[in-house]
């Protein structure tokens, strides 16, 4: 089969490296990619959200399936531009339609779904500008701290969570009136504040069977020991240790099967990976969020501990077969620390050149923001690359994952040395 995939990050190169182990595969496509999937694949340099540009490379590189790795193409409905199509509509696309990508889309319309169809999460209400003096007066009725986010789409920074009630009170306004987070927070979802231990859990699904996904846990924060600003992910662990099988197994029970179930109601047709952002509260899980793609960095360290065939398990989705095929996963723990550009996730600068990147013995790095320009790797992002390792235990991969940082150089570069810290006795 020839595979396009949309995207250019980490979790774009995890699926390139694991979609080119398959037998299935003819010929591999990235729109637009990275140095990293340049050396797997072939590079298409367009915009995954111009649909006549993707509808020209499919129909040109003769593609029989398409991967959507980001949000954005799915809100934005490249699923539904697919079906719609003639001479696209029966080439599978790997991502939801837009009705079912509502539920990253809209923080709103998700909580709305977990109310609907009994998924355990935090009480919420919704406001807009309109609102404001609600908004503030529903604060005074929660204890701290208090959990703002914006309900549209904001590239993974659109949560705020305060821990003062004035505080909290002029950000909400500062959000709705001064569009802190642009568009995407002209509504805000205010929520109940879930104390526990975060963790993420994926589930493929054929929109009627579904394979759950090993669990991850990502490191938001730009310093050690969870300090500072919220990134995009500074690195990530699978398995999870406290998500042990009779925890997996409430989740399946209360979250997941729910959640397939409530889709199927509601009428729409869900092909695609759920990331469910769980909260663990005394050893039962509650949603704090759904995306409607897989996490980067998780996607690093779920993956590589797939053992089955990813094209095969991704021809399952498309033909409502996936409780058919095989599923296997490694047992072992898997690492990933992601290496930034200095200064992220402020300002910071690109076109920095990278060394170091192939030593790749004893890990595997994943590019993320990176370009090739003139043979030689660049910095094209704040996210410059994701190193994962497996092994015994945490700090065992962990170990191996450092060590191919340490032979991997560009000006300024940054990353957190305490990944996993909490997990670890």
């Amino acid at each position: 089969m020839n595979i396009l995939i949309l995207g250019s990050g980490g979790r774009e190169h995890a699926f390139a490296k694991k979609l080119s182990e398959s037998k299935k595969l003819s010929k591999l496509y990235v729109a637009p990619g990275n140095a990293g999937t340049a050396k797997i694949a072939n590079n298409i340099d367009i915009d995954p959200l111009d649909f006549k540009a993707v509808k020209k490379a499919t129909l040109e590189h003769k593609i029989e399936m398409v991967v959507v790795g980001p949000e954005a193409p799915l809100v934005a409905g490249v699923h539904d531009y697919f079906l719609a199509d003639e001479e696209l509509k029966n080439i599978p696309v790997i991502g939801p339609k837009k009705d079912g990508a509502e539920l990253e889309g809209s923080k709103e319309f998700s909580k709305k779904f977990m109310f609907k169809h009994g998924v355990p999460t935090a009480k919420y209400e919704s406001f807009t500008k309109n609102t404001v003096a609600e908004g503030q007066a529903f604060l005074e009725t929660l204890k701290p701290p208090f959990v703002l986010k914006a309900d549209g789409l904001a590239a993974g920074k659109g949560v705020l969570i305060i821990e003062d009630l004035e505080e909290a009170k002029a950000e909400l306004a500062d959000m709705l009136t001064n569009e802190k987070f642009g568009a995407a927070s002209s509504k805000v979802v205010i929520e109940e504040y879930l104390d526990g231990i975060e963790l993420s859990v994926f589930v493929l699904t054929d929109g009627k069977g579904y394979k759950i996904l090993p669990s991850a846990k990502d490191y938001k924060r730009i310093g050690e020991g969870d300090t500072g600003l919220n990134t995009g992910g500074m690195g990530a662990i699978s398995p999870v240790p406290f998500a042990d099988e009779e925890f997996i197994k409430k989740v399946e029970e209360r979250v997941v099967k729910p959640t397939v179930d409530g889709l199927q109601k509601d009428g729409i047709d869900y092909r695609g990976f759920i990331f469910i952002g769980l909260m663990n509260i005394d050893g039962d899980p509650f949603v704090i969020e759904y995306n409607v793609r897989m996490g980067d960095p998780e996607t690093e360290v779920v993956l590589p501990r797939i053992t089955s065939d990813l094209l095969d398990l991704f021809q399952g989705v498309a033909t409502q077969t996936i409780e058919e095929k095989s599923y296997l996963v490694d047992a072992r723990t898997a690492t990933t620390v992601v290496v930034v550009s200095g200064g992220y996730p402020e300002a910071y600068e690109k076109g920095k050149e990278i060394t170091g990147t192939e030593n790749e013995q004893n890990s595997i790095v994943y590019h993320a923001g990176t370009v090739l320009k003139d043979n030689k790797v660049l910095t094209s992002g704040g996210r410059v690359l994701a190193v994962t390792s497996f092994g015994e235990n945490i700090p065992d991969a962990l170990k191996k994952s450092y060590n191919t940082i340490s032979q991997i150089s560009f000006d300024k570069m940054n990353y957190r040395k305490d990944i996993g810290f909490d997990l670890v006795d």
